[in-house]
C-alpha cells in the first residue's frame, strides 16, 4: 500500500504516507459545502502535477549539473460544475534564467513528460507556462 486515508469528519480526511508516516489534511473547498481549511482533494491533483514536473526537471538538472533550487511553480485549479470536475490547471512555472537555451529546451521536455500529466484526463484543459527569471 501506498497510503492510508482516513475520514474524520466534517468533510476533512487525513491522508498518511505509510513509508514515511508523513501526514497531510483535505477539506472539502468551500465553494462545495467545506470550510476550505485546507487542500481540497482536487487540490492536491493539481499540486500534485506541478510537484512532479518540477521533481522530474530536478532530475533531469542534476545530470546537466543545472541548479533548480528555490525554483516555485504557481498553481491555478478551475472547476465544472456538471458534472463537477477539474476542467483546467493552470502552472506558472519560475526557473533559474543562468540556464542555457539547451538546457531549457531539455528540462521543458522533462517536465511536460511527467507521469501525472500523462494520467490526467485529456479534457482537462492543462496551461503551463515556463518563466526562466530567477
Amino acid at each position: 500500500m501506498t497510503s492510508k486515508v482516513t475520514y474524520i469528519s466534517g468533510l476533512r480526511t487525513s491522508c498518511e504516507h505509510l513509508r514515511s508516516g508523513d501526514v497531510f489534511l483535505t477539506d472539502a473547498p468551500v465553494d462545495n459545502n467545506g470550510k476550505g481549511e485546507a487542500f481540497s482533494p482536487t487540490d492536491t491533483v493539481a499540486t500534485g502535477l506541478a510537484s512532479c514536473m518540477l521533481t522530474m526537471m530536478g532530475m533531469k538538472a542534476d545530470g546537466l549539473e543545472v541548479d533548480l533550487s528555490n525554483s516555485t511553480a504557481e498553481v491555478t485549479k478551475h472547476m465544472s460544475a456538471d458534472p463537477r470536475r477539474i476542467s483546467k490547471i493552470e502552472i506558472v512555472l519560475k526557473l533559474p534564467s543562468i540556464v542555457s537555451e539547451k538546457q531549457r529546451k531539455i528540462l521543458v521536455h522533462t517536465a511536460n513528460t511527467c507521469p501525472v500529466l500523462y494520467s490526467l484526463h485529456p479534457d482537462i484543459e492543462k496551461v503551463i507556462t515556463f518563466n526562466w527569471v530567477h
